[in-house]
């Protein structure tokens, strides 16, 4: 069994990813921001143990690092999963709003890395899993902040996986597509249903399929698996 820390994980991929792993077993505790109702409820369900952090600042993020060592001992996986959205054109993106969706989606894992890996790098051991998006990977109109983001983060876990990999840690990202999550709520229905079509699958996702290939990729069968971005989109990108 493993100890687990999911940076993001009251709602939709992240409270997922927490179901998954305590239903193998496995130790887990999890960040949350402002869904606190949420969060406990996901809690009591899972038995999970919270902490709130905000990703965008390091000393938040040091702080539910301290406090999930203290629940378990030790990090043996580290799942960055926070982050938000942005629909805008360029034009129209506020500075500061762009500088919070790059502090979030980007910043934030830097921070939970750092924050996690010194322990690692002394047990020689250790998973990290982040999170990007298709979006990262070929760029969304409208979603140039998010896009920017997501695509650091895919640069970001490359490189780890190089700089990490003589320490026996492995760092991979999974890249999602259209997935039913509340971050995709405020997406028109028609944009939604045009998506699906286009899909090779003909459907969106489900957080939990997210999730699983989480679990694959934290378990001893990835054990040769690092500096990948696995794509779950259902074939949207190809």
């Amino acid at each position: 069994m493993s100890n687990v820390l999911i940076i993001g994980g009251s709602r939709g991929i992240g409270a997922a990813a927490v179901r998954c792993f305590r239903d193998s077993g496995d130790s887990v505790v999890f960040t949350y921001h402002k869904s606190e109702l949420e969060a406990d409820a996901l809690r009591q369900e899972t038995g999970a143990s919270m902490v709130r952090c905000d990703i965008k600042y390091s000393d938040s993020v040091r702080i539910a690092v301290e406090r999930a060592v203290d629940v378990m001992g030790s990090i043996d996986i580290l799942i960055c999963n926070s982050a938000i959205a942005d629909y805008n054109l360029i034009t129209d993106i506020e500075e500061t709003r762009w500088e919070e969706v790059i502090d979030t989606n980007l910043n934030g894992v830097f921070y939970a890395v750092r924050h996690v890996l010194p322990a690692m790098i002394s047990r020689k051991r250790g998973c990290i899993i982040t999170v990007g998006s298709m979006w990262g990977e070929v760029g969304s109109s409208c979603e140039v902040a998010y896009s920017a983001s997501k695509a650091g983060v895919i640069g970001l876990t490359k490189a780890l996986a190089k700089e990490l990999g003589p320490s026996g840690i492995r760092v991979n990202c999974i890249s999602p597509g259209l997935i039913d999550t509340d971050m995709n709520k405020s997406v028109d229905e028609s944009a939604i249903s045009e998506m699906a079509e286009e899909t090779p699958l003909c459907r969106i996702g489900t957080p939990e399929e997210v999730a699983k290939v989480m679990k694959f990729l934290a378990s001893e069968d990835a054990s040769f698996i690092t500096g990948q971005v696995i794509s779950v989109n259902g074939g949207f990108i190809v």
